[in-house]
């Protein structure tokens, strides 16, 4: 999820989580974990954000959302600021949902509909995670996510998979 240059990539708006994201090596791993997705016929779905220029549609109504919309012309539909990290590819097979509001991947766009119809479970990878301040993302996923999903870091993933990140 948001997995994008001008998130966490080169061309970060965000340079606490960047700089997170790049100190526990989440691309690296994430990137590991779509090879194994694709290795095994499994889809992988990237959740991007992007706006249009004039922000039409695209309320700021979270403090995330304001930080993004005082960068003007940032995250602009079909900038290189909304392309899926190298790391990440995406890969011709990839699906790509894209969001314009909100803060939620599920909300306004087509991700809920294309997981059921895919029949895709809900898989966290534990090494593919970050968020600032770290110790705020781990209590997320040892509270929140660990109460509604598997946790399992990518190796063990790719190996359910019968594949080698």
């Amino acid at each position: 999820m948001e997995l994008q240059r001008g998130v966490v990539g080169d061309l970060a708006s965000l340079p606490d989580l960047a700089a997170e994201v790049a100190a526990t090596g989440v691309l690296a791993a994430a990137g590991r974990l779509a090879d194994a997705a694709r290795a095994a016929g499994v889809p992988v779905v990237h959740c991007t954000a992007e706006f249009r220029p004039d922000r039409a549609g695209s309320a700021v109504n979270a403090p995330l959302l304001a930080v993004m919309a005082r960068r003007a012309g940032h995250l602009l539909v079909g900038s290189p600021e909304v392309e899926v990290v190298p790391e990440l590819g995406p890969a011709p097979g990839d699906l790509v949902s894209a969001r314009r509001s909100g803060v939620s991947p599920f909300i306004g766009t087509d991700l809920d509909v294309t997981l059921r119809n895919l029949r895709v479970g809900t898989v966290v990878a534990t090494d593919a995670v970050a968020g600032v301040p770290a110790d705020y993302a781990d209590a997320v996923m040892d509270g929140t996510i660990a109460l509604l999903a598997t946790r399992l870091p990518v190796a063990a993933i790719a190996e359910v998979w019968g594949t080698t990140p």
